[in-house]
């Protein structure tokens, strides 16, 4: 209200303690507040009388129509967006009797076409379930016709051939190694070289 900081504060209540002194400041600050508070009550008792005469002689009515043409007139958008959500509210509650007979005529064929729509889907996954069926007999029949070809296969080369007789492997003698002489051998040119 006053736009009063602390130290504008500090610098009064200085002031205040140098002129009235010590002992009398507590008193000055309580007339003071009861100053204060008469004052706050008056403003209030004032604003309520005007808002009281404002309601008697319609003001209030006449402000919010000017508020509403000034939200109006500041954002067209908005006001024509509210205009078209209140149009919209009072098509949707309007209901005549001849809305009634056409939403009953409109359920009663839109049972039918739930009806005519499952009956086909039963038909389409009867018949899918049909065509499965013939496709596993044959899947089965074709499965059966391979293992039989596959025995009498199987059975006939076993009986046109032999047994033959499996050779054993051959062993190679194991060749002895004179370690002795080998080591030998390579220190005597290691020692002729060293000699030279």
């Amino acid at each position: 209200m006053f736009d009063i900081g602390m130290t504008e504060m500090l610098v009064v209540g200085v002031v205040a303690l140098i002129v009235v002194g010590p002992k009398d400041l507590p008193v000055m600050f309580r007339r003071v507040g009861q100053f204060v508070g008469k004052a706050k009550g008056m403003a209030r008792e004032f604003s309520s009388a005007m808002n009281d005469a404002a309601d008697d002689t319609g003001v209030r009515e006449m402000a919010s129509g000017l508020n509403s043409s000034l939200k109006a007139a500041t954002n067209p958008v908005g006001a024509a967006m509210d205009g078209v959500k209140d149009a919209a509210s009072s098509l949707t509650n309007f209901e005549t009797e001849s809305d009634t007979k056409l939403s009953a005529e409109r359920q009663e064929n839109v049972k039918r076409i739930q009806a005519s729509t499952a009956r086909s889907a039963a038909e389409r996954k009867a018949r899918e379930a049909k065509e499965a069926m013939q496709k596993a007999d044959e899947l089965e029949a074709s499965l059966q016709e391979t293992l039989a070809a596959k025995d009498a296969s199987a059975a006939t080369p076993a009986a046109v051939k032999p047994a033959a007789a499996k050779k054993p492997a051959a062993k190679k003698p194991a060749a002895k190694k004179p370690a002795a002489k080998t080591t030998a051998a390579k220190k005597a040119p290691a020692k002729k070289k060293a000699a030279k």
